[in-house]
């Protein structure tokens, strides 16, 4: 390496020269800010310092290493670091040369330091941009036309900003002896056989932060010979750059993933794939055409719709739909065996099946989805090597952990937890209603994308109707049974229903075609026995949708109404604490006892959900007891009250199905 402190001029001005900015380098990215900065440093070297010597200006390193190339005249140089600093003043140089009146300075600009006047194609110019920037800039120097398309560009708007600055400076030829013999900067040209990655590593730790896809652009194409570097950009890296976009950085760290089969943090991408590298021996060009290859499939699975084959595209929707971005890494795998023809079209079905299978089943129960990403990464090694022979039941086997829920837990789950108060759960909610009405195996496919979900019992209610409707307890049975699977199904008149009377909805309902709808052909009330039964219902078409895939037989015993009603509750786990009970009112307070305890001040969110339960005010319930947090809570309710408000207040704070047991004899 040879450093060495010199001022612009020195760098820029030396005949026969071109300084390359790298393909793997990010596009010039500075912006107003930058070039305020830099104009205001510039307009302070006008003015000389209390000596009356001229003032010098400290602008930062520039870093190069000659470029592998067969010698043919002009010395190129790969610009490591500086290209921001080095392009922008490029661009000032460029302004100042179409703007002077000094046909002179016109000419030194262009001749000294913009160009090689006797070199031909692209090595004319002294700076060559990313391929991006390329275009822009050669417009500028050539004074072409620049289109309306190239306005947008940064470097356009560059070159426009410091003409509007011009136009206030009266002494063209000062600043362009300022910029060429003011501006200091330290000059480094690393040896060829000097490791330039590890230099752009340190390097880039200031100034604009380089995503991990940047670091890993630049680690793949600094070990590249220079010459093949163009071809292998355009086939490799540039279709997945502009295929994934942002998602680029998130795509490696779900390749890193599957071929590691171990979790990598979004930190640390960069270093991972390095060691991967490096520690495999890998040809660099081949890895990165394996990255590519990888690529491929990840833009099918964040894209469905360009999946050709139908099967595999509609189970790729549904799973984007229930957004399961743990499960990225196995399918790349999966994605792999199929394409080489190791998994069949009905295999890799299958297999996205079971995905489905497992996320249903565990978002429906409330377990958290952090586990997942101890489970997945080893699931497809485990499958090969629990089952050569039959990867889909290796995969079964592996997804069935501890935490997959049985068809009780299931069950139970379908029927008690809120399908439509999480904002982020909708979208699952509506892919289980929409595969419930497709159970029916209509002989044409039902169109869901105009179809939302709808309340029966509205979410708020109006008048007297619907309070006769429900009875007398009919604030209770509103606040736990709204969001419940029983009381929802999906129509295109969600505007028209509304909040009307269920006479009125019903009407509209039973002329639907949808077999969700027709079932409110036969009923004559909406109450909260009539969403308990239908809600059972759909559990057992549920449970034969996402069929349990354990080996262990599994049976679906729900907590029904008068299995519950008439009960002693015996034994309360919370999160592994046990609580003494005796009584269901024992269960309730000390639930929520332990919520208020636990979660502090989140407990208002939670109150604010529940304002018919739990109230900072005494005189609002018919009976209540006060909770350790100051809050009160309404005590008259019936076992089955009890028993589905701690359900949803567990449910609210995410916790998993397992951290509330409660056991109860008859």
């Amino acid at each position: 390496m040879k450093a060495h402190e010199t001022h612009l001029q020195q760098i820029i001005g030396r005949a026969e020269q071109q300084f390359i900015v790298p393909l793997f380098q990010r596009t010039y990215s500075w912006d107003k800010k930058e070039w305020e900065d830099l104009w205001e440093d510039l307009s302070d070297l006008f003015e000389v310092d209390e000596e009356g010597k001229h003032k010098t200006h400290f602008l930062g390193a520039i870093v190069t290493i000659p470029a592998n190339v067969v010698p043919h005249g002009i010395t190129q140089y790969l610009l490591i670091d500086g290209q921001q600093r080095l392009t922008t003043l490029f661009l000032l140089l460029t302004v100042i040369r179409d703007k002077t009146n000094d046909t002179q300075l016109t000419a030194k600009i262009h001749e000294q330091q913009l160009v090689n006047k006797f070199s031909k194609n692209s090595d004319f110019y002294r700076l060559q941009p990313t391929q991006q920037d390329r275009i822009a800039f050669q417009t500028l120097i050539d004074r072409e036309t620049i289109t309306e398309e190239l306005e947008n560009s940064k470097i356009i708007r560059c070159y426009r900003f410091f003409e509007k600055k011009l136009a206030t400076v009266d002494n063209l030829e000062k600043l362009s002896q300022i910029i060429s013999h003011q501006l200091i900067v330290v000059s480094i040209v690393l040896d060829p056989n000097e490791n330039p990655h590890l230099v752009f590593e340190s390097l880039n730790a200031r100034g604009k932060p380089l995503t991990q896809a940047d670091l890993i652009r630049n680690y793949f194409f600094m070990r590249i010979d220079i010459e093949k570097q163009e071809t292998i950009f355009k086939q490799h890296w540039q279709p997945m750059q502009d295929a994934l976009g942002e998602a680029l950085t998130e795509y490696i760290r779900h390749y890193l993933i599957a071929i590691k089969a171990s979790n990598v943090k979004k930190t640390d991408v960069y270093m991972a794939l390095k060691t991967w590298v490096d520690d495999n021996s890998k040809d660099i060009i081949e890895g990165l055409k394996e990255i590519d290859c990888y690529a491929r499939y990840y833009h099918k699975i964040l894209y469905p719709q360009h999946e050709p084959v139908t099967k595999i595209r509609q189970a790729l929707t549904r799973i984007k739909r229930i957004e399961v971005t743990v499960a990225y890494p196995f399918l790349l795998n999966c994605y792999h065996d199929y394409a080489q023809k190791k998994l069949s079209e009905d295999e890799f079905c299958r297999v996205l099946h079971l995905i489905e299978n497992i996320i249903i089943r565990r978002s429906v129960c409330g377990i958290a989805s952090n586990s997942l990403n101890k489970i997945f990464p080893a699931v497809y090694r485990d499958a090969y090597r629990n089952s050569p022979d039959d990867f889909v039941k290796g995969v079964a086997d592996a997804l069935c952990t501890k935490d997959y829920p049985d068809d009780g837990k299931f069950k139970d789950a379908l029927i008690t937890a809120n399908f439509y108060s999480a904002a982020e759960g909708r979208e699952r909610s509506k892919l289980i209603l929409e595969s419930l009405e497709a159970s029916y195996g209509h002989k044409e496919s039902v169109d869901s994308k105009g179809l939302t979900i709808e309340h029966v019992m509205p979410q708020t209610i109006k008048g007297s109707a619907w309070q006769k409707e429900l009875g007398e307890n009919w604030e209770d049975t509103h606040s736990l049974y709204i969001h419940n699977l029983g009381n929802l199904t999906l129509t295109a008149y969600n505007g028209e229903l509304s909040n009307n009377s269920f006479t009125e909805k019903k009407k509209l309902l039973t002329d639907s075609h949808l077999e969700l709808n027709r079932y409110f052909a036969n009923i004559a009330k909406w109450d909260e026995e009539q969403i308990k039964q239908r809600a059972e219902m759909l559990a057992e078409r549920a449970l034969a949708i996402w069929a349990y895939i354990g080996n262990a037989k599994s049976t679906a015993i729900s907590r029904k109404s008068h299995e519950v009603t008439g009960s002693k509750p015996i034994r309360l786990l919370i999160k592994g604490e046990e609580f003494p009970v005796k009584l269901w009112r024992d269960v309730l307070l000390q639930t929520f006892n332990f919520i208020a305890k636990t979660e502090g001040e989140q407990f208002d969110k939670l109150a604010d959900n529940l304002p018919r339960f739990i109230n900072k005010h005494e005189h609002v319930f018919r009976r209540s007891e006060k909770l350790i947090n100051g809050y009160y809570i309404e005590l008259n309710l019936s076992a089955e009250y009890i028993y589905r408000l701690c359900k949803q207040a567990i449910e609210f704070f995410n916790y998993a199905a397992d951290d509330w047991q409660i056991e109860f004899i008859q």
